[in-house]
């Protein structure tokens, strides 16, 4: 067998193998003597079917098996020999006058190759990396919104205008029928606040849907509907009034803190308001985080420039989907992939140069962080070493989930790279500020 390769230029190339008799005829005739021992053909003991007979039924078959076999294990022995960095697969060429009656073979793939470039963490343009800080507002707000769910609730015989009015919404032609309770300070609608103060439990009110509350999304957990429907709601519906709650704020003692997180843990409404900045901060850097892991991505993509073999790429998705592709259709799906393709190079690239390895302890040790945050979510906060290491050896035996998870850790392995590395500008901003700049 002899392979050669001829290079078309820097991105694409061709592969030709050449196979003799001498390569397969000792294997292809091994197989049809056993095929021989084994037949059961009508007028012929078993094992004693001529062997012209034998040929000319399975010869061509096990030929074409045994060709294709030798072809498949030695081309991709050879790319990897040779360290060739290919695109895809292997495209074979057509042949028009192939012959599998010939006792030498020639093939020829062509082969679309990675291309060759530096991959510079330290663009000329700085990424913004958002450092978000919570604020004294949004501290405020977050203990407002803590007295009240540990306060007491005192029952009324008529509304006032910041209690809490438990009744059933009702609109028939809608289909709406369900109980609710409006928190009256987020109501949007000063006419709704006049129309229900003052009622008393039995009376029943008409509020309008639209613009009824602060915040859109309440209305569909008031009415019992899904968002959508929710959305562009317009009717009227009827509240009767069941009862009527003033929530008292819980005052702000030692009790309290002991309840939020455990007893003596915070001693003073200072060291609570320390924590839940620390607290809300932590979570925030989690999205602060997932915003410059994108916006690096951008970065990379947008400052590494190199070319494609995107000819061959074309023809390459467009003979081995799970359908036959016209060339307009590979086209679109090569436009709509090429993006992440460059990314894939470019990260491949990054992890080359800076050695950044997966090992399996470190793998399984962050499958075991992340099934003990998943059980501190049911209220398991100190779950067993040996419970974590069984449940971890069971998600590491599905394949899917492996995946999943190496994803996962490289990302926040890449992301350290960067922040190390990479040329960033802090900017500290407020969460709400956070979201109207990256969200709009």
């Amino acid at each position: 067998m002899n392979i050669s390769k001829e290079q078309i230029d820097d991105l694409n190339a061709v592969v030709k193998v050449d196979i003799s008799k001498e390569d397969y005829h000792d294997k292809v005739e091994k197989i049809l003597k056993d095929y021989r021992r084994q037949a059961n053909i009508p007028g012929f003991r078993k094992g004693q079917v001529p062997m012209g007979l034998i040929k000319k039924q399975y010869g061509r078959a096990v030929l074409v098996d045994e060709v294709n076999k030798l072809l498949q294990d030695n081309l991709n022995k050879y790319l990897n020999e040779e360290k060739l960095d290919v695109l895809g697969n292997p495209l074979p060429k057509q042949q028009d006058s192939f012959d599998w009656d010939r006792e030498e073979f020639s093939f020829e793939f062509e082969l679309g190759l990675a291309p060759e470039f530096d991959a510079n963490l330290k663009t000329k343009k700085p990424v913004t990396h958002y450092k978000i800080v919570a604020d004294k507002k949004m501290i405020e707000e977050q203990i407002e919104r803590i007295r009240k769910q540990y306060g007491k609730l005192i029952s009324k015989k008529e509304v006032g205008k910041k209690d809490e009015v438990t009744g059933t919404f009702t609109n028939q032609a809608e289909e709406i029928d369900h109980k609710s309770t409006l928190e009256l300070d987020k109501i949007k609608n000063k006419k709704v606040l006049e129309s229900l103060t003052g009622k008393k439990p039995g009376d029943v009110v008409t509020l309008k849907t639209k613009g009824l509350f602060k915040e859109d999304y309440l209305l569909s957990g008031a009415l019992g509907i899904n968002r959508d429907k929710a959305d562009n709601l317009n009717i009227e519906v009827n509240f009767t009034i069941e009862e009527i709650n003033e929530r008292q704020p819980a005052e702000l003692n030692q009790e309290l803190f002991d309840k939020l997180f455990g007893k003596d843990k915070i001693t003073s409404e200072k060291e609570l308001k320390e924590r839940l900045k620390a607290d809300a901060e932590k979570q925030f850097e989690q999205q602060a985080d997932q915003k410059l892991l994108n916006d690096v991505t951008e970065r990379l993509i947008e400052t590494t420039k190199f070319d494609l073999p995107s000819e061959f790429l074309k023809k390459w998705i467009q003979m081995t989907g799970e359908k036959p592709l016209s060339p307009e259709e590979a086209n679109d799906e090569y436009e709509k992939s090429e993006k992440g393709l460059r990314y894939q190079l470019i990260e491949g690239k990054i992890i080359k140069d800076h050695n950044i390895e997966l090992t399996f302890d470190e793998l399984k040790e962050f499958t075991k962080g992340f099934i003990k945050s998943q059980m501190a979510q049911y209220g398991q906060m100190n779950p067993a070493e040996e419970e974590l290491d069984a449940i971890a050896g069971r998600v590491m035996s599905n394949q899917e989930e492996v995946k999943r998870l190496s994803e996962q850790l490289m990302s926040q392995k890449l992301l350290a790279l960067y922040k190390e590395k990479a040329n960033l500008k802090v900017k500290e901003v407020t969460y709400e500020n956070f979201v109207k700049e990256v969200y709009g």
